[in-house]
Order: C-alpha cells, then structure tokens, then sequence
C-alpha cells in the first residue's frame, strides 16, 4: 500500500509540473478559441442581415478578406453556410438555414410550373 501511495504521489508531481509548462499554451489556445468564436458570431450576424460576399464582410467587419475567407469555407464546410449567386467575381453566402428556406422550392417557382 505503501509503494502505491508513493506512485500516486509521484504522479500528481508529475502532472503538476506539465500543467505548469503547459500553462502559457493552453491560455494562448483559450485567448484564440475565444476570438475565433467572437468572429464567427460577427460573420453570422452580418449574413443575418441579408446575404453578402467576403468583401463586403471584410469592409463590415473590419478584418482582412483573407480571415473572413478562411472563416467563410470553415463556416461552409461545416454547413453552417451556403453559397448563393454569383455577383461579379464573388459568390453572395448566407446563413445555411436560410438558404434551404428558400432552396429548391423557390428556383421551381421562378422556372414556372415542371
């Protein structure tokens, strides 16, 4: 029993002294999970506005197109936005909920009847 208490206290030692030379790391990471999460909300919100380009995101926002870029393919790869028409050399992206509220139903309507 003894030799086990031995280990057991050798051990939080251990993890101890990892936490501590992990400790700037780990608040680096938290400080740039914390900004991300902030800038995807800022993203949202402005494509809840109305649909809009990565240019005009950036001007918005005040970021660099090439962030907001970045941003918009994470954003839609993970589905939570879509692509919408083409405006120039930019596509128009909006929140993907409200993109399948006027998905395929609303190109049938334009087209007329099948």
């Amino acid at each position: 029993m003894n030799h086990t208490c031995h280990c057991h206290k050798a051990e939080k030692k251990s993890l101890k002294r990892l936490r501590e030379a992990r400790k700037n790391s780990i608040l680096e990471l938290t400080r740039m999970v914390k900004e991300q999460k902030k800038i995807v909300a800022a993203i949202m919100e402005q494509l809840a506005q109305g649909p809009a380009t990565v240019p005009e995101i950036a001007s918005a926002l005040r970021l660099p197109a090439s962030k907001v870029l970045w941003f918009i393919a994470a954003l839609k790869k993970y589905g939570e936005v879509a692509e919408g028409e083409k405006e120039g050399g930019y596509f128009r992206y909006e929140p993907a909920a409200a993109k399948a509220m006027s998905g395929p139903e609303s190109k049938k309507d334009e087209n007329g009847p099948d």
